[in-house]
C-alpha cells in the first residue's frame, strides 16, 4: 500500500532494518557467549585483583595499568569458564542447577564454546604480557590451566577434597594483581592468595549443601555427597575458624594496620556466627545465607586491605 512503512523498513529513511526476530536471536546468542565466561564469579575475582594491586603499591597506580589488568583478568577467567562449560556439558545437562547453561542446553555448539574459551585464554596471555608484564601473564595462564586441568578434569570427579586443593586456581587473581602492580612477587603476596584459598571451601560447601542432590545424581563426590551434610557443616565451621584466624596474621606481620584489624575481626565474627548457626540449625535457607554472606565477606575484607594501605 502506498505510504505504508513495512516492518523491514526504517521509517523516513527507506533503508531496510534488521528483522526483529534476527536481531533478537543475535542478542540472545551474545548473552549466551557472555554467560560462558561466568561473569558473576569473575566480578568477585576482579575485586580481589584490583584491591591487591592497591595493597602492593599504595603509592599509586595508573588507570591504564588497572584497566589492562582487569581486562586480562576477565579474559583469562572467562576463558577458563567457557572451557569448563565445554568439559562439563554432559554433567551440566543432567543437573537442575546447570541444565540451562548455553552448551549443556544445546544453544551453543560444544566445539564453538571450546574455541571461544581457548581464544579468550590466548588473548588474555598476550594482552597481559604486552600491556602489563610477563609474570602477570604467566600467573593468569597458570590459573586457567589449574582450573581446567587440575580442578575440573582431575580432582572434581575423583575426590571430595576437590575444592580444597583446586581452590588454589581461584586464588591466583590476587597474585596477578600483585605482579601487575610491582612486577614481581614477595612473601606478602602470599597473604591475599592464602586468604582466598582458605575462604573457598566454606564458601563453596555452603553452595554444595544446596545442590547436593544434583551432585549425587551425576556421581560427583562433593563433600556433602561423599561425607554427609553433617560433616560438611562441621567442616565449614572449622575452615571458617581457620580462615578468620589466618586473616589476623598480616596485622601482626606489619602488612596491615588497625583499620584492617578491626574489619577482619568484625567480618570474621559475622562469618563464624553464620557458620555456627548453619551447624546448629541445618536448613537450605541458612546454607544460602552463608553462601551469599561469604561473597560479601571476601569483597569487604579485600576492600579493607586496600583502604588500610591507602590511609
Amino acid at each position: 500500500m502506498e505510504g505504508h512503512v513495512s516492518a523491514g523498513t526504517v521509517a523516513g529513511g527507506g533503508l531496510p532494518a534488521a528483522p526483529p526476530a534476527r536481531a533478537g536471536a543475535a542478542l540472545a546468542l551474545a548473552r549466551d557467549y557472555v554467560a560462558l565466561t561466568k561473569p558473576r564469579i569473575i566480578g568477585l575475582l576482579l575485586v580481589t585483583t584490583v584491591t591487591t594491586m592497591a595493597v602492593a603499591r599504595p603509592s599509586g597506580l595508573s588507570l591504564a595499568l588497572i584497566l589492562w589488568t582487569v581486562l586480562g583478568g576477565y579474559l583469562a577467567a572467562g576463558g577458563a569458564g567457557a572451557i569448563n562449560h565445554y568439559v562439563e556439558r554432559d554433567r551440566d545437562a543432567r543437573m537442575d542447577r546447570t541444565c540451562d547453561r548455553p552448551i549443556a542446553s544445546g544453544r551453543i555448539r560444544p566445539r564453538a564454546g571450546l574455541a571461544f574459551g581457548v581464544a579468550l585464554g590466548a588473548l588474555a596471555v598476550a594482552e597481559l604480557a604486552l600491556a602489563v608484564n610477563p609474570l602477570a601473564a604467566g600467573l593468569a595462564l597458570a590459573g586457567l590451566l589449574g582450573y581446567v586441568f587440575v580442578y575440573t578434569l582431575w580432582l572434581k570427579p575423583r575426590t571430595p577434597q576437590n575444592i580444597v586443593i583446586g581452590g588454589a586456581a581461584g586464588a591466583i587473581p590476587p597474585l596477578v594483581g600483585w605482579a601487575a602492580a610491582t612486577g614481581g612477587l614477595d612473601l606478602d603476596a602470599l597473604f591475599p592468595f592464602a586468604i582466598v584459598f582458605l575462604w573457598t571451601p566454606p564458601h563453596f560447601w555452603a553452595l554444595a549443601l544446596l545442590v547436593s542432590d544434583d551432585y549425587a545424581r551425576v556421581g560427583v563426590p562433593m563433600l556433602p555427597v561423599a561425607r554427609g551434610e553433617g560433616t560438611t557443616r562441621r567442616l565449614i565451621v572449622g575452615y571458617t575458624l581457620g580462615l578468620v584466624a589466618f586473616t589476623l596474621l598480616p596485622y601482626f606481620t606489619g602488612l596491615f594496620g588497625p583499620v584492617y584489624l578491626a574489619c577482619a575481626l568484625g567480618l570474621g565474627a559475622g562469618f563464624i556466627g553464620l557458620a555456627a548457626i548453619l551447624a546448629a540449625r541445618p536448613s537450605q535457607a541458612w546454607a544460602l545465607r552463608l553462601h551469599l554472606a561469604s561473597v560479601a565477606y571476601l569483597a569487604l575484607l579485600f576492600g579493607a586491605m586496600a583502604i588500610d594501605r591507602l590511609v
